[in-house]
């Protein structure tokens, strides 16, 4: 792969395979992801979305093959985080991962001081700016997680996941739990952020809509491989069993009805 091709990959898998004892979740996964795009992933339960999403992490070292992340090589030793890609990348996990012992301040600041940050007049401002930019008030500052409804924990979530202010933002199932209008309402506040800030994202998603309306590059994972990767059109031509099982039933045909004409032309 040439210099220009790696400078424009924010995530690079070179031949990755992952293996749990006997069992083989991922065979030769090849591809390039481009700064700035967003990525929904996509696959049946138990195809390795998630541990996938953990290896782009470096919580998870696969078995073969190398991952870049911003031009950063992952280290191969279990438990050992890169620093550099850990500083530019933000998470937000599946329902929030909030810690329920804190208050919302202190769980959008826990990064900051993970990371050494003393200066309370500086966390206090960076919180207090993170907070207002996902739409909750300072009035919501002092709130426990269980005072939150879904919606504003996911927000909350966002706002921890923001605060190092990462090139790269890594979302598990971002809107599951949600009801139509906050998931809808969560969507439009990460476009707009993205449009701000360009920052490149990967998600795990089941979310048809989100698919439609937010992602600019999916990827579908089955039989262990990436059978897909592109544009929606292009995914949506795949002559895949499962691209036909998820992207062509009843209720996915009226999402994608547009993109389906268009991969037909």
């Amino acid at each position: 792969m040439t210099a220009n091709t790696e400078n424009r990959c924010a995530i690079r898998f070179e031949h990755v395979w992952t293996r749990f004892g006997d069992k083989l979740i991922h065979k030769d996964i090849s591809f390039c992801l481009r700064h700035g795009q967003i990525l929904g992933l996509v696959g049946a339960s138990g195809c390795g979305k998630t541990t996938l999403l953990r290896e782009i992490i470096g919580l998870q070292v696969p078995s073969q093959g190398d991952i870049f992340v911003m031009g950063h090589v992952l280290p191969k030793i279990e438990g050992t985080l890169d620093k550099a890609t850990s500083r530019i990348s933000g998470v937000l996990f599946q329902k929030g991962a909030l810690f329920s012992a804190l208050d919302v301040f202190e769980n959008i600041a826990f990064p900051l001081r993970e990371l050494g940050f003393t200066d309370s007049g500086l966390i206090q401002r960076l919180v207090m700016m993170k907070l207002e930019r996902v739409g909750l008030s300072a009035a919501d500052a002092s709130l426990k997680p269980a005072a939150l409804s879904g919606g504003m924990i996911k927000r909350v979530a966002l706002a921890r996941a923001l605060i190092l202010e990462p090139s790269l933002l890594l979302l598990d199932e971002p809107t599951s739990g949600l009801d139509p209008i906050a998931s809808e309402e969560f969507v439009s506040l990460l476009s707009e952020l993205h449009r701000e800030l360009n920052f490149t994202v990967v998600m795990v998603t089941h979310d048809l809509d989100i698919l439609r309306d937010l992602c600019t590059q999916v990827a579908v994972l089955a039989d262990q491989q990436l059978i897909a990767m592109g544009a929606l059109p292009e995914v949506l031509a795949c002559p895949h069993p499962f691209i036909g099982q998820f992207f062509h039933n009843r209720r996915a045909q009226r999402v994608f009805q547009p993109e389906v004409t268009n991969g037909q032309k």
